[in-house]
């Protein structure tokens, strides 16, 4: 029962009670007694109906803010009613509403602030639900796991409250940060994926590009003035004229070779310390890519290679610096080959929807190992690599701000694309 219902009958059994009692007076003539009997119950009424709507008054202020804070709308204010205990509680309720307004307000400016903020920043942002799996994804986190699906599972696997560079493709590094926070008293998780392939790349340059400096000085200052003492030597004549001479000779002429072949190992590695800014103009990639496989048609050795053609009967024009572009399918190509131990075909397709070129070849295909290190400086998987091939495909291709990637997608099918926009 309400509180209210039990003050009504509260007060109706009392008043029924007096006017019983008032009844009694009357039937003993005391007209008199009933009269002021009558009167002071009327009086009591009337106190009983003030002090009622006295009392109810905060009761039913207290409802209504109750309802307004269930439904969580704190615009909700009262008036002063001039009575002092009420106004007491008006001020009270107002002052709490104002409150919980302003913090509501600065709540939701806090959110959309941040909402905004995960939306729009270049680093990916994952957040986890109570049961580990995905919640909310931002833009650059979607379009890395729509790129790479197999990278939940990595992120997953990496310890709460830790950090871990990952490397995806053997190209895109990414620093892996991965925390907790709490949301309603339970525990959630969040991962942060900031890329920064271009520091590292960046600072691999500037290391490898010092090293190849020194040891082109090095071998520069040491081959030419040896070349020179042997080739005076050997234009001595007299030096040679003896049948048992020609043995030191031969072995002269082998280190004179030998030497040729150590600057042109370090040359290799000069032209990628010092491949200049991409010179870009127009040009036909269906006339480059079949000119690059006439040339290394002569190159397959005694393998028994198919090149295949899916290209446009038109011409495909790009903005390239043409020597660099030449340089980078060659190299690409001459990998492919090697990939292929005897007998395959190499696939040369241009998506024109996407704008995609793909080098695709049946080949042994890329170890599980190998895949972070592919594009790393001086790694090879070859005996005799130098390990600057890779390496000066990803220079031509970052000069030209070609997105690209190499992976082997299937069982002898390893593809090397090309992202030409």
């Amino acid at each position: 029962m309400k509180l209210k219902t039990k003050y009504i009958v509260f007060i109706a059994a009392i008043h029924l009670l007096c006017l019983v009692m008032s009844y009694f007076i009357f039937r003993q003539h005391e007209i008199g007694f009933f009269m002021i009997a009558e009167i002071v119950i009327i009086i009591s009424i009337v106190i009983a109906i003030n002090l009622y709507r006295q009392l109810i008054r905060p009761l039913i202020y207290l409802k209504q803010g109750v309802n307004a804070i269930k439904d969580q709308d704190f615009n909700v204010k009262f008036l002063p009613t001039g009575k002092g205990e009420v106004d007491e509680l008006v001020d009270v309720y107002n002052k709490m509403i104002d409150a919980l307004r302003n913090e509501r307000t600065t709540q939701q400016e806090q959110h959309f602030f941040l909402e905004k903020l995960i939306q729009t920043s270049p680093t990916g942002i994952i957040i986890l639900d109570y049961d580990g799996a995905l919640k909310q994804v931002n833009p650059k986190a979607q379009s890395i796991l729509n790129a790479h699906p197999e990278v939940f599972e990595q992120l997953a696997a990496i310890q709460t409250g830790s950090s871990k560079m990952l490397k995806i493709d053997g190209l895109r590094t990414y620093k892996i940060q991965k925390s907790r926070f709490i949301d309603m008293g339970f525990e959630r998780v969040f991962i942060m994926m900031e890329e920064v392939t271009a520091e590292i790349f960046a600072a691999e340059k500037q290391v490898y590009s010092k090293v190849i400096r020194m040891m082109a000085h090095e071998v520069n200052n040491t081959v030419g003035p040896v070349n020179s003492i042997i080739n005076m030597a050997l234009l001595q004549k007299n030096n040679w004229e003896q049948e048992q001479s020609q043995l030191l000779k031969t072995a002269l002429q082998v280190a004179i070779d030998r030497n040729q072949n150590l600057n042109i190992f370090m040359r290799n590695f000069a032209e990628l310390v010092k491949l200049p800014e991409a010179n870009k103009k127009k040009v036909d990639l269906v006339l480059l890519i079949r000119s690059v496989a006439e040339l290394m048609q002569f190159s397959t050795n005694d393998k028994a290679i198919r090149f295949e053609f899916q290209l446009p009967a038109d011409p495909y024009l790009i903005f390239a610096d043409v020597q660099q572009m030449e340089q980078a399918l060659i190299n690409i190509v001459k990998n492919a080959i090697d990939a292929i131990e005897t007998t395959g075909t190499i696939q040369f397709t241009l998506d024109l929807a996407s704008r995609k070129l793909i080098i695709s070849n049946n080949g042994k295909g890329i170890a599980e190992n190998d895949t972070e290190q592919l594009f790393s400086p001086f790694f090879s998987t070859k005996k005799d690599g130098q390990g600057i091939g890779l390496t000066l495909v990803r220079e031509i291709l970052l000069n030209h701000g070609y997105e690209f990637s190499l992976k082997t997608v299937a069982p002898q099918c390893t593809e090397f694309s090309i992202q030409l926009s």
